[in-house]
C-alpha cells in the first residue's frame, strides 16, 4: 500500500516542489516516477480531452489513484493542488508556476505532462509524438487564435515579478495574460526538454525518481570562471538554446497546425479550421514565438533583481538607434554564475545606468531597458544602447556564452525588434569617451573582430 506524510507550508519555488515530492517518494519505496508524476495530474484536476487522448484518464490507473488517495489525505494535497494548477486571477496574479533557482518562472502542468508523456515513450517503447502538442503546441496555437485581432507579438506572454525572491508567495503580472505567459512557454520548453530526454534513455537504462529528474535540470552550479560555457548537460539556463535544438527542425507551423486539428476534432468544433484567418494568424504568432522566445535573450525584469525606483523622470528614447556600446563593469571585478549573485552585483551598481547587463549564469538583467535613455556612454546616451558584462576584462575574457548573448542574441534581438538599426555599429565605451580603458584590453581586443565593429 502507499502512505503519504503531512507536508509544511511551501514556498512557490522550485526547491519547494521537489522537496515536497521527495517526501512523497521517500513516503512509498520503489514509486515509478511515471505513477507519481500521474497522480499528480490528478490531484490538479488535468484530465481535458486532449491530455485524455494521449496519456489517458489519470484516474483510471489503479496504482495512481491509490497514490492520489494517499496525498489526498495528507497536507501535502492542497499544496500540489496550488503549485500544478495553473489560473490566472483577475487582479493578474498567476498561479500555478514557481520560481526556479536561475531567477525564471515556470507553470508546472506543462512540466509535468511533458515529463510524463517522455515517461510513457519510454516505457512503451514508442516515439514521443505527444510532448509537443501537450507541453507547447496546444497553447501557442490557441493563444495565436484567441487573440488574432491584436498585433502576434502580443499573443504571447507577459512575464512577472514576485514579491520576494526569497519567499515567494505571490507572481504578479506585468500586464494582461494571453494563454501563453512567459511561465507557461517556460514550463513548456522545460517539458520538451525533459520528456525528449527521458524517452530517448536506453532501453537498459532506468529513468530517476521523479524529484532527481527536476534536481538535475533545475540544481546546479555553474564553474566561478567558465560559467555556462564548462556544462553539457540539459539545465534550466539552457533552455532556449536547447529547446530549438529540438523542436526547429520539426516545422512549429505544421505541428501547430496539427495540434489545433486534433482539439478541434476532439471538441466537435472542426468548423474552425475553416475560417481564412487561422493560417496566417499561426504563421505569424510562430514568427513572434521564434523572436521572443529563441532568438531574443532571456531578460530578468529590474523588479525581479530587486532594483530600485529610477531617480528623476526617465527620458523616452527615439528607435532605432544607431549604436551598440559595449562595457565591462571593472567593478563588480568577478563574473557572476548564479541568479542570486548577479542581483547582488546589480544592485551594488545602485542607480543603473547601462541598457542591460549580461551576466555569466545564462541571462541577460535588465537596465534602462530598450525604451529609456541610459546612462552608460557619456555625450552618447541618445545615439546607442549601452550593454555591460559583469566582471573586469582586462586581462581575461568574459566566458563565450556571456559573449554570444550579447553578440548574437540580444543584438539580433535589437534589430528584428525595431530598437537597433539593421546597420548599427558596435564600438567600445573607450573610442567615445577618451578617459576610460573600458571594456577592458582583453575584451576590447575580443570585440574589434566582431561584425559591426568600426574603429
Amino acid at each position: 500500500s502507499l502512505y503519504s506524510v503531512s507536508v509544511p507550508v511551501h514556498l512557490r519555488n522550485m526547491d519547494s516542489f521537489i522537496h515536497a515530492v521527495k517526501q512523497i517518494e521517500v513516503s512509498n519505496p520503489g514509486l515509478s516516477p511515471l505513477v507519481l508524476v500521474r497522480a499528480l495530474r490528478s490531484t490538479a484536476g488535468h484530465d481535458d480531452l486532449m491530455t485524455i487522448h494521449f496519456l489517458g484518464a489519470s484516474y483510471n490507473l489503479t496504482d495512481a489513484e491509490n497514490l492520489t488517495m494517499a496525498i489526498l489525505n495528507a497536507s501535502s494535497f492542497s499544496f500540489f493542488d496550488k503549485a500544478i494548477h495553473h489560473i490566472v486571477t483577475e487582479h493578474g496574479e498567476e498561479r500555478g508556476v514557481v520560481l526556479a533557482p536561475d531567477g525564471t518562472t515556470v507553470a508546472l502542468a506543462p512540466l509535468l505532462l511533458g515529463v510524463e508523456s517522455g515517461l510513457r515513450a519510454k516505457m512503451d517503447g514508442t516515439p514521443a509524438v505527444r510532448i509537443f502538442p501537450l507541453t507547447l503546441g496546444r497553447t501557442l496555437g490557441l493563444s495565436f487564435l484567441s487573440l488574432q485581432d491584436f498585433p502576434p507579438s502580443h499573443r504571447l506572454g507577459p512575464n512577472g515579478c514576485w514579491d520576494s525572491v526569497d519567499h515567494p508567495k505571490m507572481f504578479k503580472l506585468s500586464q494582461a495574460a494571453t494563454l501563453a505567459t512567459d511561465a507557461v512557454i517556460n514550463g513548456g520548453m522545460d517539458g520538451v526538454i525533459l520528456g525528449m530526454g527521458l524517452s530517448n534513455l536506453p532501453a537498459s537504462e532506468q529513468p530517476q525518481a521523479l524529484s532527481e529528474i527536476l534536481k538535475g535540470y533545475y540544481n546546479f552550479s555553474l564553474d566561478a570562471e567558465q560559467g555556462l560555457d564548462a556544462v553539457t548537460s540539459h539545465i534550466s539556463p539552457r533552455r532556449r538554446e536547447i529547446s530549438r535544438s529540438i523542436l526547429e527542425p520539426l516545422d512549429l507551423y505544421s505541428q501547430v497546425m496539427e495540434t489545433l486539428a486534433l482539439v478541434w476534432k476532439l471538441e466537435n468544433t472542426e468548423w474552425i479550421a475553416l475560417d481564412t484567418g487561422v493560417r496566417t494568424s499561426v504563421k505569424d504568432g510562430i514568427k513572434a514565438f521564434v523572436h521572443r522566445y529563441w532568438d531574443c535573450p532571456q531578460v530578468i525584469p529590474r523588479c525581479q533583481w530587486g532594483a530600485k525606483a529610477y531617480r528623476g523622470t526617465p527620458i523616452p528614447l527615439s528607435l532605432p538607434l544607431q549604436y551598440l556600446y559595449v562595457h565591462h563593469t571593472y567593478e563588480p571585478s568577478s563574473p557572476c554564475v548564479s541568479f542570486p549573485k548577479c542581483s547582488r552585483d546589480m544592485r551594488a551598481m545602485h542607480d543603473i545606468g547601462y541598457s542591460f547587463v549580461v551576466g555569466s549564469d545564462g541571462y541577460v538583467y535588465e537596465g534602462r531597458g530598450w525604451h529609456q535613455l541610459g546612462r552608460h556612454t557619456r555625450g552618447h546616451n541618445h545615439l546607442g544602447f549601452g550593454v555591460s558584462i559583469i566582471g573586469n576584462y582586462t586581462a581575461t575574457l568574459p566566458s563565450r556564452h556571456a559573449t554570444e548573448l550579447l553578440r548574437h542574441h540580444l543584438a539580433r534581438c535589437a534589430v528584428d525588434g525595431g530598437a537597433l538599426a539593421a546597420n548599427f555599429t558596435i564600438h567600445g565605451h573607450r573610442q567615445v569617451v577618451n578617459y576610460t580603458a573600458c571594456p577592458g584590453d582583453a575584451f576590447f581586443s575580443e570585440i574589434r573582430s566582431w561584425e559591426h565593429f568600426r574603429e
